[in-house]
C-alpha cells in the first residue's frame, strides 16, 4: 500500500512586500491560488490537501478549493507568523504517513515537480525542490560593504515542497514553538534537528508571487505553457422532428407539438456538446462512446452522457474552458429555456455557467431546419491540458 502524503498549502501571510493578498491575484484570468490548488489536485503522489489562509480569506478559499479539488480538503486559520502556519496546517493532516509544504504562492509548481519531491523524499527520509544559484553571491555588513564571497558552486536556491515525514515533523515543530525558535524555511527547523535533508532538482519557473514584477514573469510562463497545450473543439448534430416524441434540449423538456427522433432521448444540443469536446481531445466522438447499437442507451439522459465524456476529458487530463453553443431552429422560441439549458450544462461538465454560451437562430424557412423538419446544433468548445 501506497504511504498517503498530504499537502500543506500556506497561504496565510500578509503579502506586505506585494501591499495586497496576491494568492487571489488574477493570473491569465484565474486566481493565483487556484493555479496551485489544480497542480496539487492532478499530483499523483498528493492524496489530501490543507490549505492556510487568514480567517477573512477562509469562504473565497473554500469555493475555489471545491472548484479545483477532487481529493479530501480542509481550509485551516493560519497563525502570525509563517512557522505558526505551518504547524496549524500539519496538525490537520490526518492520517497521512508524509507532509508536502508549500508556499501558495508559488502557483507555477508543476505536478511533475511535485511528484518528483515526495518520491524523493520517501527514499531519502527528507526532500525539497530547489535550484542552482545563477548569480554570484555576496555577504555584506551592515553599511552594504562586500564582506565574503561564498562559492557559487555550493548554493542552491530553496523552493517548496518541502517534504517529511508527519510526526516527527510534528514534534519538531512542537519544540521549536516551547524553545521560541522562529524558521522561514521548514528545511531549518529539519536541520537543526540534526537531520538531513536531499535537494531535488527543481525548475527556475517555480518562482514565488513576492513584488509586482513576479506577476508579470508569471504570466508569461503561463501564456507560454498554455499555448502548447491548449485545443479547439467542433461538434455538430442533427435530429428529425416527429409526432409522439419529447423535445429535449440541454436536459429542458420544452413543450412542442413534436420531438426529435433518436436512440436516446435525441437531445441534440448535449450530442453537439460531447462531440466538441470529445474531437478537442481526440477521444473519438459519441458514437464511438455511447454507440446507439447497445441497449443500454435506449432512451437514455444525454445529459448524463455528457457528464461521462466529460468525466472521460479529466481522466485523460484535460480540463473544458468554454463551450459556445447554437441550436438551428424555426421553432419553438428557446429563449425562456436558456438560461436552465446553461445551468444544466455546466452542471453536468462541472465549470461554471458563465463559461457556457448558449444560442438559438431560425434560418429564415430555408433548409431542413428552416421547413420545420428538424433540428441542428453547432458546439465549439476550447480545452486546456492540465
Amino acid at each position: 500500500m501506497r504511504e498517503t502524503c498530504c499537502a500543506v498549502i500556506v497561504a496565510a501571510g500578509n503579502s506586505t512586500r506585494m501591499g495586497k493578498p496576491k494568492i487571489f491575484l488574477p493570473l491569465c484570468g484565474r486566481p493565483a491560488l487556484e493555479w496551485t490548488l489544480r497542480a496539487f489536485q492532478e499530483a499523483v503522489e498528493i492524496h489530501s490537501v490543507v490549505i492556510v489562509l487568514r480567517p477573512e480569506e477562509e469562504h473565497v478559499a473554500t469555493d475555489l478549493a471545491k472548484k479545483c479539488l477532487k481529493k479530501p480538503f480542509c481550509i485551516v486559520s493560519g497563525g502570525s507568523t509563517r512557522q505558526q502556519s505551518a504547524a496549524a496546517g500539519v496538525s490537520a493532516a490526518q492520517g497521512a504517513r508524509w507532509i508536502a509544504v508549500h508556499d501558495g504562492a508559488r502557483c507555477l509548481i508543476t505536478p511533475e515537480e511535485i511528484d518528483s519531491v515526495v518520491k524523493d523524499a520517501k527514499k531519502r527520509g527528507a526532500a525539497a525542490l530547489a535550484v542552482p544559484v545563477k548569480d554570484t553571491i555576496k555577504t555584506v555588513d551592515g553599511e552594504r560593504m562586500i564582506s565574503f564571497t561564498p562559492d557559487r558552486s555550493c548554493l542552491w536556491s530553496m523552493q517548496t515542497p518541502q517534504v517529511f515525514p508527519t510526526e516527527a515533523y510534528q514534534i519538531e515543530i512542537q519544540k521549536a514553538q516551547l524553545e521560541g525558535r522562529e524558521y522561514t524555511d521548514d528545511c531549518q527547523l529539519w536541520e537543526h534537528a540534526g537531520y538531513p535533508v536531499h535537494l531535488c532538482q527543481g525548475s527556475y519557473s517555480n518562482i514565488k508571487l513576492t513584488t509586482e514584477e513576479d506577476i508579470t514573469v508569471a504570466e508569461s510562463i503561463l501564456k507560454k505553457r498554455r499555448q502548447c497545450c491548449m485545443r479547439i473543439g467542433h461538434g455538430y448534430d442533427v435530429h428529425r422532428l416527429v409526432k409522439g416524441r419529447k423535445l429535449i434540449l440541454g436536459g429542458v423538456h420544452i413543450p412542442w407539438e413534436m420531438g426529435l427522433l433518436g436512440h436516446s432521448d435525441a437531445d441534440v444540443l448535449a450530442h453537439a456538446v460531447i462531440d466538441s469536446l470529445l474531437g478537442a481531445a481526440a477521444l473519438g466522438d459519441i458514437g464511438l462512446l455511447f454507440p446507439d447499437s447497445d441497449p443500454s442507451y435506449k432512451d437514455a439522459n444525454s445529459l448524463k452522457l455528457l457528464q461521462k465524456a466529460a468525466q472521460y476529458l479529466y481522466e485523460n487530463g484535460w480540463g473544458i474552458e468554454n463551450i459556445d453553443v447554437t441550436v438551428l431552429a424555426q421553432a419553438p422560441k428557446l429563449r425562456p429555456y436558456i438560461q436552465q439549458i446553461q445551468e444544466n450544462i455546466a452542471k453536468a461538465v462541472e465549470i461554471p455557467a458563465e463559461q457556457i454560451s448558449i444560442k438559438a437562430t431560425t434560418e429564415e424557412g430555408l433548409g431542413f431546419t428552416g421547413k420545420g423538419e428538424g433540428l441542428a446544433c453547432h458546439a465549439v468548445c476550447l480545452i486546456e491540458k492540465r
